[in-house]
């Protein structure tokens, strides 16, 4: 199934929609935001089915603003013209009653059908049947089921893929259309020996299916939950970290929200007042990119329909932008980065799209080697506790210890408590085995002089 809706027909109800909004006098402009997809999810439970599911999703948004800023939204979901009906009056009526901002506004800049191919659509998702889904379902559990004898359950073996598009029109004459698919898979796993047990897993999200690879999943949930099966606390001391891509991933996602403007703006980011002061060493550099090709954050404008584009926001360890929607811009006195975020339901925030590290030159191997003896962290536990203001953060890790560079027994039980400003300032190597985590983007990280409370 390709088409929930004809696409003339959304513009249609769109084009009604604005001209209804605009029917009242104190509405200065408005705006529509329309959003369609298809999806469906198998997943099995030690070889049985435990979900099979397919479902479409249809709604669309009507944002009216007025004159001194104050807006308000009124949605539904389907394009049932009788249900909308009152979708222009509730708007205005939202709108009477929110408070007044003169930064609110609509973005002027019309589609000129210059945006590159972002290459973020695969013929090949579309053709997907159930039978394909229970295929690599059963694929992916049989290759890990076999791997090791120590797996006495493969909790989960998931396959998900589907497509998704949205419609954008204003009263400033913006119409802009988006469209693209993705496609994933993941294992989840329990592993014993003796008395010490461990769960753990891998899984992989992405834009074309001829990119995924399940047998490389399944590998990964494997070798990662073996990893770390029997770990124990390591000596109270400092170390040296070597931080996988997955937990610098997750890392990054934290750091992504100190760039956000309209954090910034409240108060809410330690980054607040130190636009170009330097926080971390040269080789630490973030980037967020709305072009990037075949990625999941990808596409050509925002929920504002200001074209996306790409934002240095740490350079060399510098801090040189933030992240803007049109509100926030306007506050700043600078250009929207393209970064407004929105649902249906919704008015515009800034959020990330693909957000990742420049990638260093030394390979794992070398990080393990250089260090000598530390700690390769694979999981950091309470990231969502960080103090975004104060920096101030208490995580658990655990991992393998590092000795005389290569990899050795496993550790657990162990935390790290510190200042978020003084662990990136002791970053001092970042690798050059860039990945996505959906739409996240990440390095191999070494952090030296790190303070760990174990046994």
């Amino acid at each position: 199934m390709r088409e929930i809706a004809r696409r003339q027909d959304v513009e249609s109800i769109a084009e009604w929609l604005l001209g209804e909004a605009k029917r009242s006098p104190d509405v200065e402009g408005a705006d529509v935001f329309y959003v369609a997809g298809v999806g469906s999810s198998l997943s099995l439970r030690d070889g049985a089915i435990e979900e099979d599911s397919s479902g479409l999703s249809c709604g669309i948004g009507l944002r009216s603003l007025l004159s001194d800023g104050r807006q308000g939204v009124a949605f539904v979901n389907g394009l049932d013209r009788r249900m909308m009906d009152s979708l222009a009056e509730w708007s205005v009526h939202n709108a009477r009653t929110s408070v007044a901002d003169p930064h609110v506004g609509l973005s002027d800049l019309l589609d000129r059908g210059d945006a590159p191919n972002l290459d973020v659509e695969d013929e090949a998702v579309y053709a997907l049947t159930r039978e394909d889904r229970l295929r690599e379902a059963h694929q992916l559990h049989s290759m890990v089921a076999g791997k090791d004898p120590r797996i006495v359950s493969v909790r989960s073996a998931f396959w998900h893929d589907g497509w998704g598009e949205s419609f954008y029109a204003n009263t400033n004459g913006s119409r802009l259309w988006h469209r693209g698919t993705g496609v994933g898979c993941g294992v989840t796993l329990v592993m014993q020996d003796g008395e010490d047990m461990e769960m753990g897993g891998s899984g992989e999200e992405l834009r074309f299916l001829e990119d995924l690879r399940s047998e490389t999943v399944a590998a990964l949930a494997v070798e990662h939950t073996a990893r770390t099966l029997g770990g124990r606390p390591v000596p109270t001391g400092k170390y040296t970290l070597v931080l996988s891509r997955e937990v610098t991933a997750a890392l990054l996602d934290e750091l992504g929200e100190l760039f956000l403007a309209s954090n910034v703006q409240k108060g809410r980011s330690l980054l607040k007042g130190k636009m170009g002061l330097t926080i971390a060493p040269p080789c630490f550099s973030i980037v967020d990119d709305g072009r990037l090709p075949r990625q999941l954050g990808t596409a050509p404008f925002d929920g504002e329909g200001v074209p996306t584009g790409r934002t240095l926001l740490l350079d060399r360890g510098c801090v040189a932008a933030f992240l803007y929607d049109l509100r926030s811009a306007r506050i700043d006195g600078v250009r929207s980065t393209g970064n407004g975020t929105r649902g249906i339901s919704s008015v515009p925030d800034v959020g990330a799209t693909n957000l990742f590290l420049l990638p260093g030159t030394a390979s794992l191997e070398s990080l393990l080697r250089d260090a000598r003896q530390g700690l390769y962290v694979t999981e950091l536990l309470g990231l969502h506790t960080v103090d975004t203001v104060s920096g101030e953060f208490s995580l658990g890790a655990k991992g393998v210890v590092i000795r005389e560079g290569s990899l050795s027994e496993p550790f657990a039980g162990v935390t790290m408590a510190g200042n978020l400003l003084e662990f990136l300032e002791r970053i001092v190597a970042v690798g050059e085995d860039l990945k996505f985590f959906g739409s996240t983007g990440a390095c191999s990280l070494v952090v030296r002089d790190v303070s760990v409370a174990g046994s």
